[in-house]
């Protein structure tokens, strides 16, 4: 009996935002269809799967294809290419949407500030194979234009593209150049949403503009920076298939292999169909123990988290 007012009071409230639930049933169907239906998918990692017999048909493995991939050579080089460059996309690339808000917040003239902003998103919209053609036409060896400036000035020419040392931060310099205006956008939303009479106040009391950002600004946006770094950490064994691909060459495999290169290598090059799902359903789980851990220890620090 309890059930059924329950149930009348949630058909009323569809009812009554009806026009709101269709606006959000494409979304709603998007994450359906291309989210949660392909999620089943991953029982073929427990599988020897064949296009030929299907999910239902084909022998069932256990964990064989995950024993074979953690005893596989392969696996720590891929888990520390990984790590490297997305612990160096966090240390050097997350922070750097947040500075650049709090400076474009700064900016008074609406005019210079809007140029600013499209200028920096810009970058955005471009395609990383328009990124790697850049990349190339600035820092080849042979051709580049850094290194004919270098040239030009008595020095000798870098080898940018095939250095082993230098491949990480360039991969992270691209991804702060691409990515970074881009990313202002939540943080600027959140500023602007800060009590303006708390700035008043401050003023009068005689708060500089940098005492302002540290003891207001900085605050009052706390919540969304740790939302976004628990995000972020959900996708740290993302690292971005496409640029990496487009910019390894033989030179750098040993520290451009990761592990969606490994998953295209296998599952697409090689038609490994089984043993690539469980490679990628290794990368899901271990993201989603860090969100979960992330989002735990974020509440009891006090904050709001994800949910």
């Amino acid at each position: 009996m309890s059930d059924k007012p329950k149930t009348d009071r949630l058909w009323l409230d569809i009812r009554r935002d009806r026009y709101l639930y269709l606006l959000a049933l494409p979304g709603i169907l998007y994450f359906i269809v291309f989210k949660y239906v392909p999620m089943w998918g991953v029982v073929i990692a427990f599988q020897d799967y064949s296009p030929y017999l299907g999910m239902l048909q084909s022998k069932w493995v256990g964990f064989e294809h995950f024993v074979r991939f953690f005893s596989n050579p392969d696996f720590m080089i891929l888990f520390r290419n990984t790590m490297m460059i997305s612990l160096l996309n966090l240390l050097f690339f997350f922070p750097l949407p947040i500075v650049l808000s709090l400076l474009l917040n700064e900016v008074t003239h609406h005019a210079f500030k809007r140029t600013i902003q499209s200028i920096v998103y810009l970058p955005h919209f471009l395609s990383w194979v328009i990124i790697v053609g850049i990349t190339f036409l600035l820092l080849s060896q042979s051709s580049g234009i850094v290194n004919m400036i270098l040239q030009w000035l008595g020095f000798s020419s870098y080898d940018f593209l095939t250095n082993k040392d230098t491949f990480w931060m360039l991969l992270t310099f691209q991804n702060i150049w691409k990515e970074t205006g881009w990313g202002t956008i939540i943080i600027l939303a959140a500023i602007t949403a800060v009590d303006p009479q708390l700035y008043e106040a401050a003023k009068i009391d005689g708060a500089s503009r940098l005492r302002q950002t540290w003891h207001i600004t900085l605050p009052a946006i706390r919540n969304v920076i740790i939302v976004l770094l628990i995000l972020r950490l959900g996708h740290i064994m993302d690292v971005g298939f496409e640029q990496i691909f487009l910019m390894m060459n033989g030179a750098v495999t040993d520290v451009a292999d990761v592990f969606e290169t490994y998953v295209y290598r296998n599952g697409i090059q090689n038609g490994q169909f089984s043993y690539s799902t469980a490679v990628g359903l290794f990368k899901s789980i271990i993201g989603l123990i860090l969100v979960i851990a992330a989002n735990k220890l974020a509440k009891k620090l006090g904050e709001e988290g994800v949910y």
